[in-house]
Parts: structure tokens; sequence; C-alpha cells
């Protein structure tokens, strides 16, 4: 039986989340890296405590189907760049064909990226209940979300990941074109998704760095940080150098690509087997009924 929570300090003002708390509800405590509140500690009306996660409340909250889609998504854009990079280093496929792939892999990880976006932008505010309804907001704006601010970034890294792939496939661009059409969306577009994964990897952890193997959700996060970096990498390799009109290292380039495409396929796996187990943490537990004595 959980025992009752001494009532906090009146005089002091704790940070909030987004969550709104129904009537007879209280914020003990919270959490979080920086300015940012990602755990919290409730006390229900009956005493009792809650404790809310940021991540693990959106996930359990989102609707199953939108999960299973952003998951695939995910999976398929990154099976397309780990496709495109192992050809472009050891296959004799085409080069407008391999750019082809890498560009519709850029699409497919916009549509998953929105869909992640849109999971954050529509969370349900209330603790402990599942939405009655579906909401369909497009867009928000909340900065001071550390979810909001991971989806919006990766979202906008996807945007010049699209742009980077579909110039790519132009024919007879110079190293001074390549390194502005190409390269420059392409390593803007990596410094984004380096930021977003860091700001998703300190939402789980509740600060900036921690280390949970036993928990899905980190190694989702972990995942995809490293990913990150990978393409961070592969990008800095990828800069033309206007002496030779060569990537500056193809191979840590290919290499790079494919590292960050096989971390993003297996994150993106486990996006669904995450959400279930949310779901089921968050249920209400059935309590047995007292016995009456005659």
């Amino acid at each position: 039986m959980t025992s009752p929570a001494p009532p906090p300090d009146p005089l002091v003002r704790l940070p909030s989340s987004y969550v709104d708390l129904p009537a007879g509800w209280e914020r003990v405590s919270a959490d979080g890296p920086g300015p940012f509140v990602t755990s919290e500690t409730l006390r229900r009306p009956d005493g009792t405590l809650a404790k809310w996660r940021s991540r693990a409340h959106r996930k359990a909250g989102h609707a199953p189907f939108v999960t299973r889609w952003m998951a695939a998504l995910f999976a398929l854009g990154s099976a397309c760049f780990l496709v495109a990079s192992v050809a472009s280093q050891w296959a004799s496929t085409s080069r407008p064909a391999i750019g082809v792939v890498f560009f519709v892999g850029s699409l497919l990880f916009t549509a998953a990226a929105y869909l992640q976006y849109g999971e954050v932008v529509n969370v349900h505010r209330e603790p402990g209940r599942r939405a009655r309804r579906l909401r369909l907001r497009p867009a928000s704006w909340e900065p001071k979300r550390i979810d909001w601010l991971a989806g919006s970034i990766q979202l906008i890294g996807t945007l010049l990941f699209n742009v980077s792939t579909f110039l790519a496939l132009q024919h007879g661009l110079d190293a001074r074109q390549a390194d502005l059409r190409v390269w420059a969306p392409d390593a803007a577009g990596s410094v984004c998704f380096l930021v977003a994964s860091a700001l998703a990897y300190a939402e789980v952890c509740h600060r900036w760095w921690c280390l949970h193997r036993h928990s899905m959700s980190w190694w989702i996060v972990a995942l995809n940080l490293t990913g990150a970096v990978a393409f961070g990498l592969a990008a800095i390799a990828s800069l033309v150098e206007p002496s030779t009109d060569e990537l500056v290292n193809v191979r840590i380039a290919n290499a790079g690509t494919s590292l960050g495409a096989v971390c993003f396929l297996i994150g993106a796996i486990l996006l669904a087997p995450e959400a279930t187990r949310a779901t089921r943490s968050a249920r209400p537990r059935s309590r047995p009924a007292p016995v009456r004595t005659p």
C-alpha cells in the first residue's frame, strides 16, 4: 500500500509540465534537464502518489495505428539510406539510381518525423487517463517543452535532407555548387538530427546524461543519438574539395551513413513495442473488493 506523502511547502513554487491536473490533484516534486520538466510526482485526491514521465505519458496516450505507421516509415527511410550508402561503396549501381533511393528515404523520414511531431502536439493533457478522442492539431508553439523542441528540430532536419538529396540528383555540379546546394543543407540537417536526438535522450534520462540499460526507451534514444553522430561524421566527410572535385573521405561518408541508418532502423523497430509497454503500464490496476465481515 502506498503511503501518503507529506504536503509540499506552500512557499515553494514548483516548475510544472504541460499536464493539466484534475480537481484534487497536487504537484509534489518536479525533475528534468535544465529548464525542462520531464518527470513529476503527483498526489491524487486520496493521498497516494503517481509518477508522471513525459515520454511514457505521450507513448501511452497515442493512437496505436499512428505509432505503427511512424515506426514503419522511419524503418523504411533508414533502410533506403542503408541500401544507398552500401551501394555507393560496394555495388556497381548507377549514381542516379542511388540518388533516387536517398531522396525517397528522405521523404519517408519527413513523413515519419511529422507523425512524431503530431504525437507531441496532440498529446492529451491529463495524467493517468487516455484521451477519449484523437486530437488533430496540425501544429503548435510550445518551446518550453523538450519533446516539442526535439520533434520540431528533427522535422526541420528531415526537410533539409529533402533539399540536399533532391539537389544531389542534378548533374554537372562543380565543387562550389555541390558544397552550397547539397553539402550545406545536408550538414545543417545533420546538426538538427544531433540536437534533436540529444534533447530526446535528455527527456528519457531527466538529465543530460544517464545509463539505463534495462529501459527500452533509453535504448531507442541512445541508438538515435549514436545514429545522429554517425550522420554528422558522414556529413563532414562529404564536403567536396575544390582542388579535386572529390569528397573529403568517401569511405567515412558511406560508413557513417550506413552506421547511422542501422541505428535509426533498430530504434524504429523498437518504437511499437515501447508504446505497447507504456500503454500497459498506464492502465489502472484493479483493486480487490473489500471483504465485509458479518
